[in-house]
């Protein structure tokens, strides 16, 4: 909207503007969370209505333009030799929905196996046979070519070298309507960029000169570079759809994510104090959290955001901050909402926490955070360029690598390679 727009709706009654919100919001998931969001507290008087709903009609626009991003990566790591490690494998394989792991394969035990609980019970028993003899054709097609590049390199057999190779696609989802983002069909050799499908020219581009030999062979296959391109945005993106609708419907039946608030000194000003609004244990990334101030939003810019990160179960966490000063008399809360929630979850500082009236109920009084630190790695969200994105736990069969044993590495994911040849 222009601004001459909003200085009309300042003009109309509030009972009509908030008819006109709930009117422009009724389409989008988060219909609630615009109506919740800028609501009159009680005990306010009604001018400050305007202000109010002013800030409903600001965050219902940003809202109608947000669109959720939505990934399924496959990861592919071969190793030249064996590595006498726990937890690490000559061969492994892993699939990635929104960067949560949903299937695991490792050269000992040879069998696709499961990581989410609806990814059993949707995916039928085929599913995972025909999965299982993909992923043992795909080690032998990995063995021959480690090899190959081991040679052309010139590289000392007695040393260890890595072959990766990733593939899939995003999405971004506005309403009901779903658009292909990007897909990316990669391969890296001992951390380094060896090979990448250029989807928009449907031909491969070589980072090295020593990938040369395999663009020319491959370029010269049109049929495979068509069917690498209808992989990435067509068949990828059916079944990341199928997969998204599957966890959730799960996650409709779980549990909400823990809402927090609280207050610590600031460090860079005593007279001030830190109020950090925290979330966790979410499943989505999308989730949407903001601080209020008398149940208007606060601001983006005067909050300080850790962005989404990872906890070590699978789940995520998203706190932010502000610093206001220690006599402030302003009632604060925290406001989460997410699709899978009926509504959103409303949490007060600095009284006993009680429930909002039609919202889902939140633990009360102050948690600490625990920063959990159990992964040997730091994990990079959307990492630019590909970067170490696993967990390196030697009591998970599904950690492929650790840099404790093994170099950096860029980790590449596949689809399907046995119809490319050889490298």
């Amino acid at each position: 909207m222009e601004h001459s727009e909003f200085s009309n709706i300042q003009k109309i009654p509030a009972s009509v503007k908030i008819t006109l919100f709930r009117s422009q919001c009724i389409s989008i998931p988060y219909a609630a969370l615009g109506w919740q969001l800028g609501s009159r507290c009680p005990g306010h008087t009604t001018d400050s209505d305007y202000f109010h709903v002013t800030n409903q009609v600001i965050i219902c626009s940003v809202l109608l333009f947000l669109a959720e991003k939505h990934s399924l990566y496959y990861i592919y790591t071969a190793l030249s030799k064996p590595v006498d490690q726990p937890g690490i494998y000559q061969f492994t394989a892993m699939g990635l929905l929104d960067d949560r792991e949903i299937d695991s394969y490792n050269s000992k035990e040879q069998k696709k196996i499961p990581r989410q609980q609806w990814m059993k019970e949707k995916m039928q028993e085929d599913y995972w046979e025909k999965g299982t003899q993909s992923r043992k054709s795909k080690e032998q097609w990995f063995n021959v070519n480690v090899d190959i590049l081991m040679k052309r390199m010139r590289h000392n057999e007695s040393d260890l070298h890595v072959l990766q190779w990733r593939h899939g696609c995003e999405i971004e989802k506005q309403g009901d309507e779903v658009k292909f983002s990007k897909g990316i069909d990669e391969y890296s050799y001992d951390g380094e960029n060896f090979l990448s499908f250029d989807d928009k020219e449907s031909q491969w581009v070589a980072s090295v000169d020593a990938a040369l030999p395999t663009k020319r062979k491959w370029d010269n296959v049109p049929i495979l570079n068509q069917y690498t391109k209808g992989y990435l945005e067509k068949e990828c993106v059916d079944w990341l759809n199928k997969f998204r609708e599957y966890e959730d419907l799960k996650l409709r039946n779980g549990s909400p994510p823990d809402v927090h608030v609280f207050a610590k000194r600031s460090f860079s000003d005593k007279t001030k104090l830190r109020l950090t609004c925290l979330a966790t244990g979410f499943y989505h990334k999308d989730t949407f959290l903001t601080i209020r101030k008398y149940c208007s939003p606060l601001p983006e810019d005067e909050l300080e955001s850790t962005g989404i990160r990872p906890n070590h179960d699978e789940t995520f966490q998203l706190r932010k901050s502000v610093e206001i000063s220690e006599d402030e008399k302003a009632d604060f809360d925290c406001f989460v909402a997410q699709r899978t929630l009926k509504g959103p979850i409303i949490v007060r500082w600095g009284r006993q926490t009680k429930i909002i009236k039609g919202q889902l109920p939140v633990h009360s009084g102050c948690i600490l955070y625990i920063y959990f630190t159990s992964m040997c790695v730091s994990w990079e969200l959307n990492p630019q360029p590909f970067a170490l994105l696993t967990q390196c736990s030697t009591t998970e069969p599904q950690a492929p690598l650790c840099p404790t044993f093994l170099k950096r590495v860029n980790f590449y994911k596949a689809h399907r390679s046995e119809k490319r040849g050889v490298l």
